[in-house]
């Protein structure tokens, strides 16, 4: 998701406008913008815990797990590596099928799209995971970037790491509207507007041969309705349940990338086939 700027400063402008661009909506929004960031605050810092490592080493035969994104797939607001997204995907998919996972974070707490191809050049041309996920938008809500842009930034990066022969699936924008620290009627405009973007993801991604898996969908609910349990301390980034959760939505497409599923249940969206495009 996004820095503690939150969602506030980023879609007043849009705000306004749905409010009728009046001077008084505007300094609503403003207000409300700095009550949740004094309310959010900064406590869990800007670096999650490292998680980069072999899980479930006695399994053998590793699988090469990549991860990139925005601070959701960096981990922050988990305490213990284990409870980072990377963590809890890697456990999972060790689980599933009966191998080790080798985790690479190359993922930046405060990323929008655009910074995908910055956390590609840290990889060595020759490294080819077998999968790759990637968690983003969040920070491009609120920093107002055009869908078109952010989206082309994402499909920039499935090419990338598809010419390196890898399975890609992407966890669109969570649903912004889960942050109840964000007052009304901000909460609703973010929400609006994420959902708007994980659509879009989620099209670009499957044209471009990656799987989708519609967070808002699969496990938004539980944000929504277990917000205490799901949220960490700052009530903006998942807790270590939350990252489970999350992890846990991830898990079927994943697997289906590998060829180890032939289906995708509810909120997944597997990659169109050429000869789909053509048609």
């Amino acid at each position: 998701m996004a820095r503690r700027r939150i969602l506030a400063v980023a879609v007043t402008g849009v705000a306004a406008g749905a409010l009728g661009g009046s001077y008084g909506a505007r300094e609503l929004l403003h207000r409300q913008a700095a009550a949740a960031r004094r309310l959010i605050g900064k406590p869990l810092g800007e670096h999650a815990p490292y998680a980069d490592r072999v899980w479930k080493s006695s399994h053998g035969n590793p699988i090469d797990l990549l991860l990139l994104g925005d601070s959701i797939a960096a981990g922050l607001g988990a305490e213990r590596r284990k409870d980072t997204l990377g963590g809890r995907v890697a456990k999972g998919l060790a689980k599933q099928t009966g191998r080790s996972v080798r985790l690479r974070t190359a993922a930046v707490v405060g990323s929008e799209s655009s910074q995908l191809a910055d956390q590609l050049a840290t990889l060595e041309p020759e490294y080819a995971p077998d999968v790759a996920v990637i968690v983003v938008g969040g920070n491009d809500v609120t920093h107002r970037v055009p869908i078109a842009e952010s989206v082309g930034y994402l499909q920039d990066a499935i090419v990338d790491l598809r010419a390196r022969g890898t399975e890609v699936v992407v966890g669109t924008c969570p649903d912004l509207g889960a942050l109840r620290p964000v007052p009304q009627p901000l909460r609703a405009l973010g929400s609006r507007a994420s959902r708007q973007l994980a659509v879009a993801q989620a099209q670009t991604a499957v044209a471009a041969g990656a799987h989708a898996v519609s967070l808002a969908q699969v496990v938004g609910p539980f944000f929504i309705t277990n917000p205490d349990e799901m949220f960490s301390l700052d009530r903006f980034h998942p807790s270590a349940l939350g990252y489970r959760r999350t992890a846990a939505a991830l898990v079927p497409s994943l697997l289906t990338a590998m060829g180890l599923h032939d289906h995708v249940p509810f909120g997944h969206a597997a990659p169109i086939l050429p000869a789909e495009r053509s048609r």
